[in-house]
């Protein structure tokens, strides 16, 4: 019986999740579409404007007119390209890079900035302090066009002419460029292949990441380490065949301070190696982990708010230590945009949906 209950909640998570980014899904879709169209008219030249993935616009601008039902398997790519001044050089190259995340604008893009005169230092600060305006002045709004003019207004201020001799004249303490600590998300619709999986293991532990897979549907990677280490694990992995892998969330830290570097690397990470964890796998064929074990899994390490980054469910406030006999309302009260709450029963998740099951489960709580 336990069993029983704990595959049919794990499914059931599994398809609010589904559904609910179907059913949502049309309004980004529309606000995806549109800013795409705004950049486009705002920068009519290729040489400004470049949509990298034209069948990822085709199937977005399809589903948004209605000529398709199924949402698009990926989102469009593309560049944004102008020139800044500075005080030492004039029209400076600068490409803006963007790839839209399913659920924008309601989470933040996958935004970089390129620059030749930019060594990786700059652009790391760049980045960091381009996302923070970002967070604290667009999300939940297309932002686009905010982080190309931001670009544009701040660039020069990351950027000199020499910046080796700039260093060495300012910093002379400072032989090289301050490393960043870098941690990515990373979801796939599933992971099954064990020769994807023996990659994911050794070419984190040849990149000296920590973090770990969870193999199954869905699949989930989080590796953590030095920026340029990460980011050459992300490339490794994403020209491999998916279904669909994208970065869901990412974490980029600049390693400053009075300590070395490498204590302050080991201090933020998470995960003390990398690891292939499974939780409880069950269905079928045995692809679905527990994702109550997960979410406890995520918040022993301090990553607990991911989990709602992922499954659109916050878990943190959701999950209560009761156990219950029985969830009479399950079947009954399920609706797909009602979640109420999550409960651990002696390490399943039940999932308690509508009003219905919300009352029964305040009564056998109040019963024990």
């Amino acid at each position: 019986m336990t069993r029983k209950y704990s595959e049919a909640i794990s499914g059931a998570v599994w398809e609010f999740g589904r559904n609910h980014k179907t059913m949502g899904g049309i309004e980004e879709a529309e606000a995806q579409l549109s800013e795409i169209e705004l950049l486009a008219s705002m920068f009519p030249s290729q040489d400004e404007f470049l949509v990298t993935d034209q069948l990822a616009l085709a199937e977005l601008r399809e589903y948004v007119e209605g000529r398709s039902h199924s949402p698009p398997s990926s989102r469009p790519e593309f560049v944004i390209h102008q020139k800044v001044d500075t005080a030492d050089i004039k029209g400076v190259k600068v490409s803006v890079s963007c790839r839209y995340m399913v659920e924008y604008p309601n989470v933040l893009p996958d935004i970089s900035v390129r620059c030749a005169e930019l060594s990786r230092a700059q652009q790391a600060q760049l980045h960091v302090d381009m996302n923070s305006y970002l967070r604290e002045n667009c999300e939940g709004d297309v932002c686009v066009l905010s982080a190309v003019n931001w670009v544009k207004d701040n660039a020069h201020l990351y950027i000199t002419k020499n910046p080796a001799a700039n260093a060495q004249k300012k910093l002379p303490a400072l032989t090289q460029p301050v490393k960043v600590f870098t941690r990515l998300w990373i979801y796939s619709h599933h992971i099954y292949n064990k020769v994807k999986r023996k990659n994911i293991l050794e070419w984190s532990n040849d990149l000296s990441l920590s973090g770990f897979c969870m193999p199954g549907k869905p699949g989930i990677v989080c590796v953590e380490g030095y920026q340029d280490s990460c980011e050459e694990f992300w490339a490794r992995v994403k020209v491999l065949t998916w279904k669909r892998i994208m970065i869901r969330h990412r974490e980029d830290i600049p390693l400053e301070g009075q300590s070395s570097e490498e204590q302050n690397l080991t201090s933020l990470r998470r995960f003390s190696g990398f690891e292939e964890t499974m939780f409880d796998p069950h269905g079928n064929r045995g692809n679905h982990m527990d994702l109550g074990l997960l979410y406890q899994f995520l918040n022993d390490r301090g990553c607990g708010d991911v989990f709602q980054l992922y499954f659109g469910i916050e878990g943190k406030a959701a999950i209560q230590q009761r156990t219950m006999r029985c969830v009479p309302h399950l079947r009954s009260a399920w609706t797909p945009t009602s979640v109420v709450a999550m409960i651990d029963a002696g390490g399943f998740m039940f999932l308690l949906c509508g009003r219905p099951a919300m009352l029964s489960a305040k009564a056998m709580l109040s019963s024990q």
